[in-house]
């Protein structure tokens, strides 16, 4: 059992080395971290300036709504680009499993969310470097709050970059998922009981505001 646990490990490993080995041979996730971060470093300025608030609570609500659209962008070449050329049936015929190949491409994109995230961190030192002395409790659950989000997001984009061989179609077909999962907390204001409480619960939306109160609802 265990000789079979550290093989299904080591080739979800390989998988994710193998796919972030990928993405950095390719200028799209320079391209998108890099918009990524100039436009939160943009809203992080103008927050900080016009709030006068030493916190980082809106520009969490503001990354979440960006990476509607980053998530897809970068999952949809995952799947849709194995298919595409065809690699698809090598790697499936090869000694590992189906869901190996899935963690794997997940954990690799996740792994890129991460970089991206640490990439953030200048804020709050800026923060520290003005004494503004921000409270580090909604900081901390804000990040986790956007790491879990940046997941399910980028799980979804995995899952439509499974169903096309068109990398383009597979990022529409992410963001408009996502968008939709966005705005059920809206619909849900103008249903009834028990529908409006479905659609609460399948909201993302609903599920992050509270991290960056200091937050963590299991």
């Amino acid at each position: 059992f265990m000789s079979t646990v550290k093989r299904s490990v080591l080739n979800v490993l390989y998988i994710a080395k193998r796919e972030l080995e990928a993405y950095f041979a390719s200028p799209i996730a320079y391209l998108v971290i890099a918009a990524f971060l100039a436009v939160t470093g943009y809203l992080f300025a103008l927050i900080t300036y016009y709030s006068r608030e030493a916190t980082l609570r809106y520009l969490f609500h503001n990354m979440t709504t960006l990476l509607l659209f980053m998530s897809p962008l970068l999952t949809m070449r995952l799947l849709a680009e194995e298919q595409r050329s065809g690699t698809i049936e090598l790697l499936l015929t090869s000694p590992v499993r189906d869901w190996e190949v899935v963690i794997g491409k997940f954990l690799a994109s996740l792994s890129l969310l991460v970089v991206t995230l640490i990439c953030t961190l200048y804020y709050p030192i800026i923060l520290i470097i003005f004494q503004a002395n921000p409270d580090w409790g909604p900081v901390a659950s804000g990040y986790l709050g956007i790491l879990l989000f940046g997941a399910a997001t980028f799980s979804i984009g995995l899952f439509t970059s499974s169903l096309s061989k068109n990398q383009i179609v597979a990022a529409i077909l992410g963001v408009g998922i996502l968008l939709i999962l966005w705005l059920l907390d809206a619909a849900s204001n103008v249903t009834g009981a028990p529908l409006s409480q479905v659609l609460e619960f399948l909201a993302l939306s609903r599920h992050f505001f509270d991290f960056p109160k200091g937050v963590i609802d299991t």
